[in-house]
């Protein structure tokens, strides 16, 4: 199959819920228009940003169908995919329809904590399940074990269709050490916004944001300087958004994103449980720090 480049300023879309706690569609189209129009390379959706793990299986049916629907193939689309039961995810990729999906980003097992070997022997089958390109997406932060370059470059060089790494074990000089010893044409990006510059300057090929939410154009804008080799653009927006950065996630993702988007308008602050809004305190800094933002 044909694969589509992906590359750039990447998000890893919110899924927007009714203040009765629905989904709501008619905001996530909002969204996604937004991106549309806004200069986001490619969308990320039923990502952990996404709260996947709290839709049912006929809601990420329902808001898969009806993104690849809205975007009509003019950016790619790459789907979370992934858990800690590899059957369960083998039989999700063999049997669901995935017609419109340009690529699978799939996490390192959590909870279970798998060893190395047991880290590749599950990529392994996902990649023999699917003829999809595959992001691996290494984030120990929340998975609770972190995968190694030379298991990430294991599966690269044995399974075809295992194309890139979402990167954010926070760990530079592991992710350099990764870019400096991976197979030609397989892509990294950033996992972490905070970076971005960092990672695509040892030669990461983008973003796949949480920040890009509420600011893609910011986003957008800040990708396309580092890509021209603006250092000095990008490293002033950059210091711009630092405080955004950080209110994102000090009470959790996407608890800061949803905040942020309250705040402008684009959808409800609600989320579902064990995740809550942000407190009173850090939403009033929020407020405070985009409008220093749009001075």
């Amino acid at each position: 199959m044909m694969q589509k480049r992906f590359t750039g300023a990447g998000v890893a879309i919110v899924t927007p819920f009714t203040k009765t706690g629905e989904v709501d569609y008619a905001a996530l189209e909002n969204l996604v228009q937004m991106h549309l129009d806004c200069g986001t390379d490619f969308l990320c959706v039923h990502g952990t940003t996404g709260e996947t793990p709290t839709l049912t299986v006929e809601e990420k049916r329902e808001t898969r169908k009806r993104i690849i629907k809205q975007v009509a193939g003019r950016i790619p689309i790459m789907l979370g995919l992934g858990g800690n039961n590899t059957l369960a995810v083998v039989n999700e990729l063999k049997n669901e329809d995935l017609t419109g999906i340009d690529a699978i980003l799939s996490i390192v097992p959590y909870y279970n904590k798998p060893n190395q070997e047991g880290i590749y022997r599950h990529f392994k089958a996902i990649a023999a399940a699917t003829e999809l390109p595959i992001y691996l997406y290494n984030v120990p932060g929340r998975t609770g074990v972190n995968m190694l370059p030379e298991t990430t470059v294991r599966l690269a060089r044995e399974c075809k269709n295992i194309v890139g790494l979402k990167a954010a074990s926070g760990n530079l000089q592991q992710i350099s050490h990764l870019i400096d010893i991976m197979p030609k044409g397989f892509d990294v990006f950033s996992g972490d916004d905070a970076l971005t510059i960092d990672i695509m300057k040892m030669g990461g090929v983008g973003v796949i944001s949480v920040f890009a939410n509420a600011f893609p154009t910011e986003l957008a804008a800040l990708v396309k300087a580092i890509k021209a080799g603006k250092n000095e653009e990008a490293r002033h927006l950059d210091d711009s958004f630092r405080n955004i950065y950080r209110l994102l996630f000090v009470e959790g993702n996407p608890a800061g994103a949803k905040a942020a988007l309250n705040i402008l308008g684009k959808c409800e602050n609600v989320l579902r449980l064990p995740l809550v809004p942000v407190s009173t305190v850090v939403e009033q800094e929020m407020r405070e720090a985009i409008a220093a933002m749009n001075r």
